[in-house]
């Protein structure tokens, strides 16, 4: 009986594991202006996670300033191809689809010519002004998969039925879109909510369906998808939080880019005032200064968050780290207490993450602070 009963046990736990193995995770890529696009991509996502128990995964191809926006991560051009489908969601330019959006696509030519997406489910939706030149717009996105050989998944006239016939609706046989410059009217409509989440749990079984049925044999093997997808998820295990942006005091800025490298200085400040202020041996300890040391370097990381529009996942190296310590003149430890904003930097990012670096004391630093450090990073 007990030879059975474990029997059982690992037979369930065997189909819990293909069952897993078998769930598709899909990428939905948007870009949006007003946060139209936007909320047709959460009912979408919804839908997608409705149906397999699929991943739905939201990215945008620009970074916005809009509050809605702001907190989306970039994707990046190497990970499409390791999904099991991509949504995409683009608002109306002309009939066409965005500027933002054409410009990404336009970087995919190295997946087009080694086949990388071919194979792949596609779908599209789109956030319309007027309406006038949605399916156009729909028939334009589909263009682009096309040469790309993915597969395009439409969504029919799935839900007509259940639509709103007493306002206008943007829905096509292609996808779904919305009526966004109507005003006194709730957009995305209720309707065009209920299209989109259903065009969603479409994809998603097309999505489970094809799961492990392409092949592509110059598919890279992209650390990045799981870094990619995984890096607030690493902040959120590892238990680190990064803090409220410090403000600057003076006329100057949090951080400066040139071209591809951003350069942040700062001292431990936390929430508002220097945190174990004062000279090493004199009003601190080593241990002190270490806390110290960690904390300036999370300020390092939440001002490069901000500046990339929220993403760290947009961050390519640690170029350097250099720090400075308020110490007495014979003081000869400063790599040991540089440590804790390395070994801090490389937690996050792993091989990214490591870098050149120097340290040194110095007889004082600005508002007392115990530690400065100064940082350079090669982002996309």
């Amino acid at each position: 009986m007990k030879q059975m009963f474990m029997l059982l046990v690992s037979l369930h736990l065997a189909l819990m594991t293909m069952a897993q193995e078998n769930k598709p995770t899909v990428l939905v890529l948007i870009h949006s202006d007003n946060g139209g696009t936007y909320e047709l991509a959460k009912e979408v996502a919804k839908g997608i996670e409705a149906e397999q128990g699929a991943v739905a995964i939201i990215k945008q191809v620009k970074a916005s300033d809009n509050p809605k926006l702001r907190s989306i991560p970039l994707v990046t051009v190497d990970e499409l191809d390791t999904y099991d489908g991509i949504a995409f969601g683009s608002p109306v330019y002309f009939g066409n689809i965005s500027t933002a959006m054409s410009d990404f696509l336009s970087k995919t030519v190295d997946l087009w010519t080694n086949h990388r997406l071919e194979g792949m489910p596609a779908m599209v939706f789109m956030s319309a002004g007027s309406g006038a030149g949605n399916e156009l717009a729909v028939q334009a996105f589909w263009n682009t998969l096309a040469v790309h050989g993915m597969i395009l998944v439409s969504n029919g006239i799935r839900g007509a039925e259940q639509i709103d016939r007493d306002i206008p609706q943007g829905n096509t046989v292609l996808g779904t879109t919305s009526l966004a410059s109507h005003k006194g009217v709730e957009r995305p409509s209720p309707s065009e909510r209920l299209v989109a989440e259903m065009q969603g749990r479409n994809f998603s079984k097309v999505a489970a369906a094809m799961k492990g049925v392409r092949t592509v044999t110059t598919k890279k093997t992209y650390e990045g998808n799981q870094q990619q997808m995984d890096i607030n998820a690493i902040l959120q295990k590892k238990n680190i939080v990064l803090p409220e942006l410090p403000k600057a005091v003076g006329n100057y800025e949090l951080f400066s880019r040139s071209g591809n490298l951003i350069f942040i200085n700062q001292v431990a400040l936390k929430d508002g005032k220097i945190f174990n202020a004062g000279k090493l041996g004199i009003d601190v300890s080593e241990e002190q200064v270490k806390e110290a040391t960690r904390v300036t370097m999370l300020n390092v990381l939440a001002i490069l968050r901000d500046a990339l529009g929220g993403d760290l996942n947009r961050v390519e190296k640690c170029v350097q780290l250099i720090g400075a310590f308020n110490t007495l003149e014979m003081y000869t430890q400063h790599a040991a207490l540089m440590n804790a904003a390395s070994d801090l930097t490389v937690d996050i990012f792993g091989e990214k993450g490591k870098h050149t670096r120097n340290t040194s004391g110095a007889a004082s630093l600005r508002l007392g602070s115990s530690v400065s450090i100064q940082a350079i990073f090669e982002v996309q």
